[in-house]
């Protein structure tokens, strides 16, 4: 049984081919997938009756289940998507007030092999890549559920994407041109896997890199992140360096704050001297609990300090507004199992 989510245009095309139908039926379907985000062929009725039947013979619309979904207090959505193996994942719909924007976080791995001390998902350790068809289905499942077309993507949820860079490459090409999403507003966020940073740096894609650094220094990165044996600073940095001079944009500086390890003063110093001539904004994150780890949230009076002296070095700062962390859907928090 051919799964319709996920296919090209082409592939679309042949398929009706295949049961003789023609190329504008197999844009209706696209439409309908990728648009209209139907649940199943039969809400497909523009098709006649006769032609929406024989499709049924040989296709579906999706093979994905939602196992749990959970609504926050503030409107944040969290699934708990399972794949017909079994395995599943954690998928997320953010909404914020007074915005247009509806932002989905997607998961590029079930579990991860980088398993940072202060998060949730890689305590499970990694269990395999998924499938660029997979990583789409999250979004249309979002919008077959709530009726809403995500406008933004940020590829934040479990795994390291840069550890399944092919895949999510599709699914980015694929919410590019079929969802009709702007690249920019698709964010690929790495842990800082140096070859793979390299590598985009050659290509030309116009959607954001957001780094989650989380440290000013190699001792407390090496704390908090394993990565960072592997990937030291000191060549991250010269990785990002040549990701800015190569593609003329802007990195996103993701950090973490945790009360009394790297909130300090002088953790802000170092921070500032490390990122200094490097083009990026900073999105500063104050930490969620979670049971893994002692790890305490910051002070607002604290976060405020931080920022400010941040926005002295003349980076542009922000604070992430925290959504979704009453069910366990904040930073950090996504596992894909069932607790």
């Amino acid at each position: 049984m051919k799964i319709l989510s996920g296919l090209n245009l082409e592939e679309i095309e042949n398929l009706t081919s295949s049961l003789g139908a023609s190329k504008f039926r197999a844009r209706q379907i696209h439409n309908w997938i990728y648009l209209k985000s139907v649940k199943d062929i039969d809400e497909m009725t523009d098709l006649s009756k006769k032609f929406r039947d024989e499709l049924k013979t040989v296709a579906q619309v999706s093979n994905v289940k939602i196992k749990v979904k959970q609504v926050s207090s503030d409107g944040t959505i969290k699934y708990l998507l399972e794949y017909p193996d079994g395995e599943c994942v954690e998928t997320v719909l953010m909404r914020f007030d007074n915005r247009a924007n509806l932002t989905a976080c997607v998961s590029s791995q079930v579990g991860c092999a980088v398993n940072c001390s202060f998060c949730a998902t890689g305590k499970r350790g990694f269990i395999r890549n998924l499938d660029y068809k997979e990583i789409i289905e999250q979004v249309l499942t979002i919008q077959r559920d709530t009726g809403l077309k995500v406008t933004n993507i940020v590829f934040m949820g479990q795994g390291e994407p840069l550890l399944n860079l092919d895949n999510v490459l599709k699914a980015m090409k694929i919410f590019n041109e079929d969802f009709q999403i702007g690249a920019r507003r698709l964010t690929l966020s790495t842990s800082g896997i140096i070859p793979q940073i390299n590598k985009l740096a050659q290509m030309d894609i116009q959607s954001t890199l957001a780094l989650s650094l989380h440290a000013p220094n190699h001792q407390i990165r090496s704390q908090l992140m394993q990565i960072e044996n592997k990937y030291p600073m000191d060549e991250l940095h010269k990785a990002l360096i040549n990701y800015v001079n190569k593609t003329g944009r802007r990195i996103t500086i993701e950090y973490l704050l945790i009360k009394d390890l790297n909130d300090t003063l002088e953790s802000a110093k170092q921070l500032a001297a490390y990122l200094k001539d490097i083009k990026c904004n900073i999105n500063l994150i104050p930490y969620n609990p979670t049971e893994q780890n002692d790890y305490q949230r910051p002070s607002n009076n604290s976060i405020m300090k931080f920022k400010y002296l941040m926005e002295n070095s003349g980076k542009k700062v922000t604070v992430r507004l925290e959504r979704g962390a009453d069910i366990d859907a904040a930073c950090g928090q996504l596992r894909g199992k069932i607790k």
